[in-house]
């Protein structure tokens, strides 16, 4: 059954920077069973975020993990996606794919994430996700038809596709060149994952240069 992780109580007790030499596989993170196919330029490492709108881990991860890819590399590219399991998942993976169709991702994310978690809004309906863009510049049809359009429901069985190939269990995660899986309870805390995530950029880097 996917579900939210937990926050594993026994941290790792990392602080500062990580070097790539001190995380240790099956105790930092996860290394998959078969490599995902990357999206990027091979010259690019990827970091996929996967995440729902509605777990609370998520939402409470979001301000160390934006202010985390600000503070990346140019040679590190990162793509979010919404984790899909049916239901409440699939809706709000269809607003978050919508939402980059209609223009408004940027704008509307952090706001998404924050009408859920701090208005104690449900989102999952498609009359509620409609008015909810339209404070973005769209017409509430021109959201609806989005939410239905065949692009979104292509993207969101994409994702669902992705997560099945990369074993995910939980949200919120960080999977690294297509190999390596980051989680709350691999890492420790969600405050820990963007640094067990650097010292996997620089061992894929390092893994690059020999």
């Amino acid at each position: 059954m996917f579900k939210t992780l937990m926050v594993a109580v026994a941290g790792l007790g990392l602080s500062g920077l990580v070097a790539a030499q001190q995380v240790v596989e099956g105790q930092h993170y996860e290394a998959l069973d078969e490599a995902v196919e990357t999206r990027v330029d091979a010259d690019m490492i990827e970091v996929t975020e996967v995440f729902w709108y509605g777990c609370p881990h998520c939402n409470r991860l979001q301000p160390t993990l934006n202010a985390w890819l600000d503070e990346l590399d140019d040679d590190v590219a990162v793509i979010h996606m919404p984790a899909t399991m049916g239901g409440d998942w699939n809706k709000h993976a269809a607003a978050y794919y919508a939402s980059e169709e209609l223009g408004i991702r940027e704008e509307s994310h952090a706001d998404f994430f924050a009408a859920i978690h701090d208005q104690g809004r449900a989102l999952t309906d498609d009359d509620d996700i409609a008015d909810f863009f339209s404070d973005y510049g769209v017409s509430e049809d021109e959201a609806r038809q989005a939410l239905g359009s065949f692009g979104v429901r292509s993207q969101v069985n994409q994702a669902h596709s992705r997560m099945r190939a990369m074993q995910l269990m939980g949200v919120p995660a960080l999977v690294i060149d297509g190999r390596y899986l980051v989680s709350p309870s691999s890492a420790g805390s969600l405050e820990n994952m963007p640094q067990v995530a650097d010292a996997l950029i620089d061992m894929v880097r390092e893994e690059r240069s020999q």
